[in-house]
């Protein structure tokens, strides 16, 4: 088993930053990529990025590549989301998830944390 805790939403004015938070406990080293997913009222989760344990790997949406920043601690049981120059449409909660496999897939993760919510006003 894996737990998951994010913690750092907020509101944040446009062009405004946040970091986000991802505590990671439990059997960590079954899975071996971390992944940031949002979900905005109405519409599908969608992958943000995803950072692979050994952190040499990371990976990013279109959306988010140059404004977001994917890393982890040397512990390797925290997983940061730092966004920059956010945008209303940026709004949603956000999620980490573990797993193992193609990274930008939803089915790849097994474990979820429960979302904080991000609120970018114009």
């Amino acid at each position: 088993q894996v737990q998951l805790v994010e913690s750092g939403g907020g509101l944040v004015q446009a062009g405004g930053s946040l970091r986000l938070s991802c505590t990671a406990s439990g059997r960590t080293y079954s899975r071996n990529v971390m992944g940031w997913f949002r979900q905005a009222p109405g519409k599908e989760r969608e992958f943000v990025a995803a950072i692979t344990w050994s952190g040499i790997s990371t990976y990013y949406a279109d959306s988010v590549k140059g404004r977001f920043t994917i890393s982890r601690d040397n512990a390797q049981t925290t997983v940061y989301l730092q966004m920059t120059s956010l945008k209303p449409e940026d709004t949603a909660v956000y999620y980490c998830a573990a797993g193992s496999g193609t990274v930008r897939l939803t089915r790849t993760y097994d474990y979820w944390g429960q979302g904080t919510q991000v609120t970018v006003s114009s």
